[in-house]
């Protein structure tokens, strides 16, 4: 398959999926609701000022001497044509000419220094447009009947510009307009009781912006998110299978659990992470043995059982990985050889607690023989050759006639080979057993692997002609192992025994169970375990 006619990961948004992902954070949005609306309060309880209002009703009359025409004159036809001046009498009252002079009013009355906490002082005067936006001018529904209400820092401040407002409207509408006319009931009062801030409805709109916040951060950032979240989207992007989903294991978790029931617990069996480990939960252990039976289908069809395992960058759990694979086929019944083939940054020796005087480096450059470097029967049916010093040349060793004739033997002794080799995209070491090897698998990591870094590899591997045997989903986190919650669910669509589950790799045309298979016939062998692993093993519980 060519990486340019790859398919693209489908984009389109599943409300369900959607759904999951924000309850799968609920509890980041529910702090942030909680904090937004604890910020907003302690602004609006200490950080605002308090506001004071207070109004006055104005009643407009459309005729100019209501007494001289009596009172049967005033019907209907008044109300409604005192309604048409409302309109033009609240733009009238708005006026500059009305600011400025109940504006001088006030400054006369309270003095420049108090009017300035609530307004913009120009020139000793109040700026018109600053009393403006203190004052509101309503219609009540069906009257002819105005309200003015002013809100300031000061309640009486407030009280005296509807007062002032009242007593100077009169005269600006009758010489505005000439018609009609404005009167009052009774004067405005000062109400000591603050009307703003109002500190529930802040609080209560605090905690929906961090409500409403958190959910388009959460939204965005799964939107733009490149990195491995689906094992779906990544076959049918790049249409290879999934031989292997592991989920998220911290054995630091496990050292703390002993540690309360007062078990003793080596440095080096956390530092391993093998099935090897007694703190290895069980469905990590499950889903090892199924990828086992995925891999041993697999390579069914290749003459050669050897398989490089790769990842596009390091971090990505690859030696781990293929250290596993190599317990789980050994554990089969199944002689497996695992190599240790990353000469530059060797790890392996060191989860087995190995010595790595000698290794694969030695035997390639000809100065020790392979009796005398491998390590023997780690298990039944498990031996480990681990990389040896440093080499000044580790791509040369690797695609040298001597590294291939000697994977050639040794493919002649044991039933598997498995190969742990460098990040592809970071040396090309791994290029160089392309004719050693049946094929490559490709280990990635769940949330921080992304598709172009895969791409990258594919492209490279594409390039030295090896066959890409499909990818490992590594530390697949979900809300039953980890606080870090994925958008599915405990079991999800990674579950406790895989995208295959235990009864084989039907996806793609096989139909044998769950089990340790010969590859060639098919035929059920039994597992040859070792005592740390036969307390664990699925196929006796």
């Amino acid at each position: 398959m060519n990486t340019s006619n790859s398919k693209q990961v489908d984009n389109s948004i599943d409300l369900i999926d959607l759904l999951l992902l924000f309850l799968s954070k609920l509890w980041i949005i529910i702090i942030a609701a909680v904090v937004g609306g604890a910020a907003a309060f302690c602004w609006a309880k200490f950080m605002m000022p308090l506001e004071y209002s207070s109004h006055i009703s104005m009643y407009v009359q459309s005729y100019t001497d209501m007494q001289d025409n009596g009172m049967d004159n005033y019907n209907y036809n008044d109300i409604s044509k005192s309604k048409q001046l409302i309109n033009t009498y609240i733009e009238v009252l708005k006026d500059d000419a009305v600011m400025d002079s109940v504006g001088a009013e006030l400054v006369e009355d309270f003095g420049a220094d108090i009017i300035a906490d609530s307004f913009v002082m120009v020139d000793g005067k109040i700026k018109p447009s600053s009393l403006r936006s203190a004052i509101s001018i309503t219609t009540v529904t069906d009257t002819s009947a105005l309200t003015v209400t002013a809100t300031t820092h000061n309640a009486e401040l407030s009280a005296a510009i509807v007062n002032e407002m009242a007593k100077q409207s009169d005269t600006f509408v009758s010489e505005a307009i000439g018609i009609g006319s404005i009167k009052t009931i009774d004067k405005a009062r000062v109400y000591d009781t603050p009307v703003a801030p109002n500190v529930k409805k802040i609080a209560a709109l605090g905690a929906m912006a961090g409500f409403m916040i958190t959910i388009l951060i959460i939204f965005l950032i799964d939107f733009f998110d490149k990195t491995i979240r689906s094992g779906e989207d990544l076959e049918k992007r790049f249409e290879k299978p999934i031989l292997g989903e592991i989920q998220y294991f911290d054995a630091s978790e496990e050292e703390e659990k002993k540690k309360r029931r007062n078990k003793k617990v080596h440095s080096t069996d956390l530092k391993r992470s093998t099935l090897l480990d007694e703190n290895i939960p069980f469905y990590i252990t499950e889903s090892y043995k199924a990828m086992r039976t995925n891999i041993i289908f697999s390579l069914s069809p290749f003459e050669k059982k050897i398989i490089a395992v790769s990842s596009p960058t390091p971090g990505d759990g690859k030696s781990t990985t293929a250290a596993n694979i190599a317990i789980a086929l050994a554990q089969g019944g199944h002689h497996t050889l695992l190599i240790e083939a990353d000469l530059r940054k060797p790890v392996i020796y060191k989860q087995f607690d190995l010595k790595n005087k000698t290794g694969l480096s030695t035997i390639i450059s000809k100065q020790g023989k392979f009796e005398n470097c491998v390590h023997k029967n780690i298990i039944d049916n498990f031996d480990i050759i681990s990389a040896g010093p440093v080499p000044p040349n580790p791509s040369e060793l690797l695609a040298s006639e001597t590294a291939r004739k000697l994977i050639e033997e040794l493919s002649e002794q044991y039933d598997y080979i498995v190969i742990d080799t460098p990040p592809v995209n970071v040396v090309s070491d791994a290029f160089g057993l392309s004719n050693s090897v049946a094929g490559m698998l490709l280990v990635t990591r769940f949330g921080e692997t992304t598709y172009d870094e895969i791409e990258t590899a594919q492209k490279g591997i594409e390039l030295a002609k090896m066959n890409l045997l499909g990818f490992v989903i590594n530390g697949i986190k979900t809300p039953g192992n980890s606080p870090y919650n994925s958008k599915y669910g405990k079991y999800g669509k990674y579950g406790k025994y895989g995208k295959y589950s235990r009864y084989g790799y039907k996806k793609y045309g096989y139909g044998y169970g769950y089990g340790n298979y010969s590859e060639n016939s098919g035929e059920k062998v039994s597992d040859k375990k070792s005592n740390k692993d036969s307390d664990k093993d699925p196929d006796k519980e």
